[in-house]
């Protein structure tokens, strides 16, 4: 079924502000039923979890939600389901401690199209561990890692491959599940970023062949988080670092302190929007999101193909995303303007579409676009046609 994109847009309270935005793969607008959960949440007792107050089974009951609710979007049982306060952080608290297990002779393979929590946290514990850090290249030309630019880089040694599900600066798409295997065939662990293809297209870290993957509910229409989804019997083999008193069980070794009780709340709430994304799913959450996000896809793909061929009819602009498989996120430059300048022009004709490198540093260093990086244009579930005609219509108007 085709979104109700009117219907999504009216439940954002943010769109009143009337820009165009198209800054989705920074972060999300919110919708009203997130924002209610967050204040409800706030509005009742909380307390410590537990089971004997009010206040502590709310937060009890908040949190085996929240992790019901994510297990349902990211196919993994809730018992491995981490919650922190954003990806990078997860990161280097995994990081650090799979790095426990390295020594000398062991080797850590990163990308460069990568977003820089994917790379520096792993560059950083191999470092430490005396490890050897050894980096896979992308074809500048169209965006695409394939799986022979990481089975160059790939020995007996390696010990993790961490790799992007999907660039957040180009979209684009590597084939996970042929790069998983390779890393698997010489016994290595796989670590995913799926930040940004999260927001785009149903995840499964099983077909994926991730053994760890982490998101950000922010970038699914929910509040500011990290999450890890692991296998829970993988999580059990780990030994992080945690104060003496907290909990022992997983996934609670891994979480440090006390959980935002009221982003949990808002965090399934953000899950339960995105299920009915198509109104006339049937079925578990699970089956809802899957269909959910098959009409999302189309959505946006049409929207994509709207931006892209009015970009390909305007002097002047070069368009980086180019893979096969990418997500509904354009990066390009104008010549004669930095995309700074762009970015205001676009800002001043109330569309917001930010310029930078967005953390993929590397990756904007090897398209050539040095620390300066060019213009980012993401859709998400509430971008309309008239969104992407007055962002061409600015872009216009640049010479004008």
């Amino acid at each position: 079924m085709a979104l109700d994109v009117e219907a999504i847009r009216a439940q954002i309270p943010a769109l009143k502000s009337g820009s165009a935005r198209f800054d989705a793969p920074g972060g999300t607008q919110t919708p009203q039923p997130v924002i209610d959960a967050i204040g409800e949440a706030l509005a009742n007792p909380l307390a410590n979890r537990g089971r004997t107050t009010e206040g502590e089974r709310n937060a009890d009951g908040i949190v085996s939600e929240a992790r019901a609710a994510l297990g349902d979007l990211l196919a993994t049982d809730p018992r491995g389901i981490v919650l922190g306060r954003s990806a990078t952080q997860l990161a280097y608290d995994l990081s650090r401690t799979l790095a426990k297990s390295w020594g000398p002779g062991d080797e850590v393979v990163v990308t460069r199209l990568d977003h820089d929590s994917n790379i520096r946290p792993w560059v950083q514990a191999a470092e430490a561990a005396g490890a050897s850090v050894r980096t896979a290249d992308f074809d500048p030309a169209t965006g695409e890692l394939r799986p022979e630019h990481v089975e160059a880089v790939l020995s007996p040694r390696t010990r993790l491959v961490a790799v992007t599900a999907a660039s957040n600066l180009v979209g684009a798409m590597p084939d996970l599940p042929a790069v998983a295997r390779l890393a698997h065939g010489v016994g290595a662990l796989v670590h995913v970023d799926a930040v940004h293809y999260a927001s785009h297209a149903v995840v499964d870290p099983a077909v994926l062949g991730a053994d760890t993957l982490v998101c950000s509910p922010y970038k699914f229409l929910g509040p500011h988080l990290g999450v890890l989804a692991a296998r829970p019997e993988f999580l059990e083999s780990l030994r992080p670092d945690k104060l003496l008193p907290s909990s022992d069980a997983v996934p609670e070794r891994f979480e440090l302190g006390t959980l935002p009780y009221e982003l949990l709340a808002g965090t399934r709430a953000a899950v339960d929007f995105l299920a009915g994304l198509d109104p006339e799913a049937r079925g578990s959450r699970r089956d809802r999101l899957v269909a959910s996000f098959a009409a999302l896809e189309a959505h946006e793909d049409a929207l994509r193909g709207r931006i892209e061929q009015g970009l390909a009819a305007l002097d002047g602009i070069t368009v980086y995303s180019r893979a096969v498989r990418r997500t509904p996120t354009l990066l390009f430059t104008v010549a004669g303007l930095r995309p700074a300048e762009v970015y205001r022009h676009l800002a001043d004709h109330g569309v917001d579409a930010p310029a930078g490198t967005f953390y993929a540093l590397e990756a904007s260093r090897r398209l050539g676009l040095g620390d300066e990086g060019g213009v980012r244009v993401g859709l998400a579930p509430y971008t309309d046609t008239d969104d992407v005609d007055r962002l061409l219509t600015a872009l216009g108007t640049l010479n004008g």
